[in-house]
C-alpha cells in the first residue's frame, strides 16, 4: 500500500486502519497481578474481574481460587465474545 491510502487522523496524529487494532479471533486478555500472598492477588483480581463485567457479564476467565495460584505474577486470562470487548477492556484497565 502506498502512503496516500492512510489517512492521519487530525485528533490524535495517528495513521492506521481499525482492522489493525481491532484483530479477529483476539478475545483473550491477559491480565499478569503481582502480590504477596494469594489472598491480596484474589483481591486484586476481583477489581479486574468487575470491570470486565462492565464490559460485557458473560466473560469467561480461568482463575480457580482453589487451586494453588503461582504468584509474581499471577496471570489469569478473560475471555470476551468479540475482540471490541477485549479492547474496550483493556483501555479502561489502564486506570486500574
Amino acid at each position: 500500500m502506498s502512503q496516500e491510502e492512510y489517512q492521519v487522523c487530525d485528533a490524535c496524529g495517528v495513521t492506521a486502519e481499525m482492522g489493525f487494532v481491532i484483530g479477529e479471533g483476539d478475545e483473550v486478555a491477559e491480565v499478569e497481578i503481582f502480590a504477596e500472598d494469594k489472598a491480596s492477588a484474589v483481591a486484586e483480581f476481583q477489581r479486574y474481574l468487575d470491570l470486565a463485567k462492565q464490559v460485557n457479564d458473560k466473560v469467561i476467565h480461568d482463575l480457580d481460587k482453589n487451586a494453588e495460584l503461582s504468584l509474581n505474577p499471577l496471570a489469569v486470562k478473560l475471555k470476551f465474545e468479540c475482540s471490541a470487548e477485549k479492547l474496550i477492556f483493556e483501555l479502561r484497565s489502564r486506570s486500574l
